[in-house]
C-alpha cells in the first residue's frame, strides 16, 4: 500500500531517549461528551479542584479534554506501533468513533511509519478504539493494514473475548478489526507473566489487568532512560490526583484501580517518561507526588 505523506515530519509531536524516538500519530481529538461517559467519577467538581490539569488536560470549567492517537518509534531496527486507533470507515455504535474520515496513515508515514514498513503492532488490549487501523477496506473486504508486521496482545486478552457473550456492536468491531488479522496469521499472542515479559530487546509489556482482563501497558527502555505507554490503564491525567476514578467500561473495576495505583507508584518521583494513550497534549510527563496522591508534570514534545 502506497500512503503519500499530507504532514510535515517536523509536525509530528516527538520524545527523543537516547537512540530512542517516539512520535505521536495523532487521528481525532474526543468531543467534549466523553468525559463525563468515560469517568463518571470525575465531576466538574473534581476537575477543577486540580489546577494542575489546566489548561492541558481539562478547561475552566471542568470538561476533560481526550484524544485518541497510537504512538510509533523505531527500536533494534524494528518499526513498531503501538495501538491502531478507531480507524476509517468503520460502523461503530459510539457516534464519535463512527465512520471516521481521517488522515490517519498519512501522517503514520510522514513520520516515517509507511503501513508496509512496520514489523509489530502491539495492543494493549482488544477495544474499539485501540485496533480500528488494525484493518482498512480494499474492495469491499477488510484486509490487514500492515500486511508484513507482527501484531501481538496478550493471550488471556483474547482468551477471555473468545469466551465473552459479545453485543452486537462489539461483534461487528471484532469482525472488521480482529478477525481479518487472525485469518491472515498475523495475530500473534503473548504471555504475560506478573513481572511482565520482553517482546523484542527493550520493549516490555507490563500486566495491568482491570479495564480488560489481558490489558498490558507498554515499557520501553533505552540507553538514556524508560517510558511507558499507559494504554487504558490511566485514560487522563484525573486519575493520577484520584485514582480511585475508574472507566464506565473497565471489566474489573476493582482490579483496574489496583493496577493504577500500583503503576502509578512505581512511577513516581522517577525519570520515566509516561505517555498516555489517550492524553491530550502536551500527552507526556513524569508521575510526581502531590497532596497524598500524584500529578503529571507535563513533558512537552521535542523536549525533555
Amino acid at each position: 500500500m502506497s500512503i503519500e505523506p499530507a504532514t510535515d515530519p517536523s509536525a509530528i509531536p516527538s520524545w527523543t531517549m537516547g537512540d530512542i524516538t517516539v512520535h505521536r500519530i495523532d487521528e481525532v481529538l474526543l468531543p467534549p461528551a466523553t468525559g463525563p461517559w468515560l469517568l463518571p467519577g470525575a465531576t466538574p467538581d473534581v476537575v477543577t479542584g486540580q489546577d494542575w490539569l489546566r489548561p492541558h488536560f481539562a478547561d475552566d470549567e471542568g470538561v476533560l479534554h481526550l484524544d485518541s492517537h497510537s504512538f510509533a518509534f523505531t527500536v533494534g531496527g524494528l518499526r513498531v506501533l503501538v495501538d491502531t486507533g478507531i480507524g476509517n470507515g468503520k460502523e461503530r455504535a459510539n457516534p464519535a468513533w463512527h465512520n471516521l474520515d481521517t488522515d490517519y496513515l498519512q501522517r503514520l508515514t510522514a513520520a516515517g511509519f509507511p503501513p508496509d514498513s512496520v514489523d509489530l503492532v502491539i495492543l494493549t488490549h482488544l477495544h474499539a478504539d485501540h485496533v480500528g487501523w488494525n484493518t482498512h477496506e480494499v474492495n469491499g473486504e477488510w484486509v490487514p493494514t500492515f500486511p508484513n508486521a507482527r501484531y501481538i496482545t496478550s493471550r488471556v486478552e483474547r482468551e477471555f473475548w473468545a469466551g465473552y457473550d459479545m453485543e452486537e456492536a462489539r461483534e461487528q468491531m471484532f469482525r472488521d478489526s480482529v478477525v481479518p488479522v487472525e485469518e491472515a496469521g498475523l495475530l500473534h499472542l503473548v504471555d504475560v507473566p506478573a513481572d511482565g515479559v520482553e517482546v523484542i530487546p527493550g520493549v516490555r509489556l507490563i500486566p495491568t489487568p482491570g479495564h480488560t482482563p489481558g490489558h498490558v501497558a507498554l515499557q520501553l527502555t533505552s540507553r538514556t532512560g524508560t517510558a511507558l505507554i499507559t494504554g487504558d490503564c490511566v485514560h487522563h491525567p484525573v486519575q493520577l490526583a484520584h485514582p480511585s476514578i475508574g472507566a464506565c467500561v473497565d471489566i474489573e473495576p476493582e482490579r483496574s484501580e489496583a493496577s493504577r495505583r500500583t503503576l502509578l507508584d512505581s512511577l513516581a518521583g522517577t525519570d520515566t517518561l509516561v505517555l498516555g494513550t489517550h492524553f491530550a497534549p502536551p500527552t507526556a510527563g513524569r508521575v510526581i507526588t502531590h497532596e497524598g496522591a500524584y500529578r503529571l508534570s507535563p513533558v512537552p514534545a521535542d523536549s525533555h
